[in-house]
């Protein structure tokens, strides 16, 4: 009797095992309908090498999720519960579950860049939040249907399975389509580590679309956004793989009203500036921005500041920008050591009646008595570079007066590159791209980033992350330049290469 009892007890499992593997391989084909929707975030692979890593990481890393979730989910339950109607009830809305992670795990790596998980839960969430906020019928209904549809997809599979099992046995595709998804898997995984050997762009660059793959490192995630090619390490031949001169001109496509109507903004750039000048300013009411970061090297700091980019300019050229403004729009007086710097500003006259007027001067000697004699309301005093430290970045002086910047919290790090921005959309003038750095007047979110001297950085708060030549990364309170000893900020990284004009993702 109890022979009877443990042979029929043996044989439910025995059954309720085969079904799982069944269950476990339709649910693999399924899956690959949302894992595939990974590699259109990303452009796609350009060799015949890249595509067969695809198609191989691609069915290879999806049957291994699916097996892998079977086996820590379903396989127990068949083991200490084998009972065949709760078992396959409870494996249907376990799939169910697994699949609408998938689905949304997918959402926010188009959405983002990166994948859900610990490391980028506020990102998630904030996500989730603004869908909820903005849009919380659409979200409730599409949510409900594709839940109740995989569910239903589901118990259908998991009855499909069950009424079948000795016909998807003797159908003979069970060994043959084994041996399929663990080639792929094992085959992807060869690939890898001889592309990975030889620096091969198009499959390194595929080391973290797909969730629960390779970590993602500073290295790959400069391949994917086009700053690195590692078949070019860092050589005395090639010295320049990482830095400005390696990226394109964002693209400035202004429109601007006819006629300016707001008060005139007046920015005035100092090479050097003084201690006088630094006790004057706060006595005045002016405040200064308290974390703002410019280059050390003067090209960069102009590159920054007047052209709004970080990748290499012609400086013997005028922005792209400049032209696309009307004439009462802006206008530069300059000293005779600018007019070197930039020979095209000896082209441009003076207009004391343009919305925007930039001065650009040698030191602070004749601006004290000047700003303390102007009445208008909008002005900034800019030092144009760092003093040489530690990094090729470094802090400096920025001080304004203009009332609807006093009423900004500013807390985090600014650079040259959002003053700009903000002084042209202050005045009316909308770029139809998106500008490297930001709009002081306006709440920012996103890190911030800067490419210099073979170096990455990238900025969110006090938090400085530096990305070297050879894609090690190191991370800095930026006020204090101590060392903090954190792990890779991803979404951090992810957010800031984000600011990169499209093309740095589309050319492959």
């Amino acid at each position: 009797m109890v022979l009877e009892q443990n042979l029929s007890l043996v044989n439910k499992i025995d059954r309720l095992l085969r079904w799982g593997h069944w269950f476990t391989f339709f649910n693999v084909l399924l899956a690959l309908l949302v894992t595939g929707s990974y590699f259109l975030a990303d452009p796609l692979p350009v060799s015949a090498v890249g595509w067969v890593y695809l198609l191989l990481n691609w069915v290879g890393h999806t049957a291994f999720l699916c097996f892998l979730f079977f086996i820590i989910t379903i396989f127990p339950i068949s083991l200490i519960f084998p009972y065949q109607r709760h078992v396959r009830g409870m494996a249907s809305l376990l799939a169910t579950f697994g699949l609408v992670a998938l689905i949304f795990d997918a959402y926010v790596y188009h959405s983002l860049g990166y994948h859900a998980g610990s490391a980028s839960y506020e990102q998630t969430l904030d996500l989730l939040r603004q869908q909820v906020v903005t849009n919380l019928r659409n979200f409730v209904l599409i949510t409900t249907a594709v839940a109740v549809l995989l569910t239903t997809v589901q118990l259908v599979i998991s009855n499909y399975c069950w009424k079948k099992i000795a016909r998807l046995t003797h159908s003979g595709i069970g060994k043959p389509a084994f041996v399929v998804l663990l080639s792929c898997f094992m085959c992807s995984h060869l690939l890898h580590i001889w592309g990975d050997a030889s620096q091969h762009q198009d499959i390194v660059r595929q080391d973290n679309i797909l969730p629960l793959t390779y970590p993602a490192t500073a290295r790959t995630m400069l391949v994917r956004y086009n700053l690195l090619d590692p078949a070019k390490l860092p050589t005395t031949q090639n010295p320049d793989w990482l830095q400005a001169k390696s990226t394109k001109a964002a693209t400035v496509e202004l429109q601007c009203p006819a006629q300016a109507s707001s008060a005139p903004i007046h920015l005035w750039v100092l090479l050097q500036t003084d201690e006088n000048l630094a006790a004057q300013l706060p006595a005045d009411g002016w405040r200064r921005l308290p974390q703002h970061m410019a280059p050390v090297s003067i090209e960069s700091a102009i590159t920054n500041l007047l052209y709004a980019d970080i990748a290499a300019q012609d400086l013997t050229q005028p922005p792209q920008w400049f032209s696309q403004l009307p004439d009462s729009f802006f206008a530069i007086s300059a000293t005779t050591q600018w007019q070197q710097q930039l020979p095209w500003l000896s082209q441009i006259t003076e207009n004391s009646l343009a919305n925007i007027q930039l001065h650009l001067l040698d030191d602070a000697s004749s601006l004290r008595n000047t700003l303390t004699a102007l009445s208008d309301a909008r002005h900034m005093v800019i030092q144009l570079n760092a003093m040489p430290g530690q990094f090729a970045l470094g802090q400096t002086a920025v001080w304004y007066r203009w009332p609807a910047l006093h009423q900004q919290q500013i807390n985090d790090v600014t650079q040259h590159l959002d003053l700009l921005p903000t002084v042209l959309e202050s005045a009316g003038c909308i770029n139809q791209q998106p500008w490297v750095g930001d709009n002081l007047l306006r709440q920012v979110t996103q890190a911030k980033l800067n490419l210099l001297n073979n170096q990455l950085y990238s900025f969110r708060k006090d938090k400085m992350l530096v990305v070297n030549e050879d894609g090690s990364y190191s991370v800095w309170s930026a006020g204090t330049l101590v060392r903090l000893e954190q792990k890779l900020d991803l979404p951090m990284l992810t957010d800031a290469l984000k600011r990169l004009p499209a093309q740095h993702e589309d050319e492959y």
